[in-house]
């Protein structure tokens, strides 16, 4: 399994790229929301979270080889989630990711069915599906894009989503934990542990406040 690629960026084409990797050239596909990001990164070196399938029908022996890939872990771990589900499958929710992920997941999280069926190829049925079986396992995707928090970055992932939990447990709703993390991640600071990030989460809101 090839999990990533790191090479030179030689073109950017509608769903794919052309990535050069030693004497080899790679074609990728990516998501619509990556794209986007990417065409200003031309002949640069890019590494990329990758998936790789076999498309086609196995029973008429057509099976080709593909990669796809994502700027981060964090994206390709929810893509594959979003593939998981009835119905979805990898060509539909690459057509459907058009959106940065960390709007995708709010929607879900907050049942926001008009939202996902905006999402080319996703209709009213598999946005409920899509709810009904990722809602409580994406908040954390939400978290941590939409504070431009890197997979790979000073706050682990883990910790983030635990300390989600915790303030939902203390009687936050979802949204409520969502903003007061979003607050307190925009200082960039490092957080070591759960309990490190909810003192800074407490002091956030106590100089609110004041």
């Amino acid at each position: 399994m090839i999990k990533k690629v790191t090479g030179r960026l030689l073109d950017v084409g509608t769903d794919a790229i052309a990535l050069e990797v030693g004497p080899f050239e790679y074609e990728v596909l990516i998501p619509e929301y990556n794209r986007r990001l990417l065409q200003a990164k031309l002949g640069e070196d890019v590494s990329l979270h990758t998936i790789d399938y076999l498309e086609g029908n196995p029973m008429q022996g057509k099976l080709t080889p593909r990669l796809i890939g994502f700027i981060s872990e964090a994206e390709r771990e929810f893509f594959e989630l979003f593939c998981s589900v009835d119905g979805v499958g990898v060509k539909k929710a690459l057509r459907a990711m058009v959106r940065p992920v960390h709007e995708v997941a709010e929607a879900i999280a907050e049942q926001e069915s008009k939202t996902l069926c905006a999402l080319p190829g996703i209709g009213p049925a598999v946005a409920e599906r899509v709810i009904a079986k990722l809602r409580r396992k994406v908040p954390k995707f939400a978290l941590l894009v939409s504070a431009n928090v890197p997979a790979e970055g000073s706050v682990d992932r883990d910790v983030i989503s635990e300390t989600f939990e915790v303030l939902c447990s203390l009687g936050h709703s979802e949204a409520d934990a969502r903003r007061l993390l979003d607050q307190t991640l925009a200082s960039k600071q490092k957080f070591k542990d759960v309990q490190d990030l909810l003192q800074a989460v407490y002091q956030q809101q106590h100089q609110g406040k004041a």
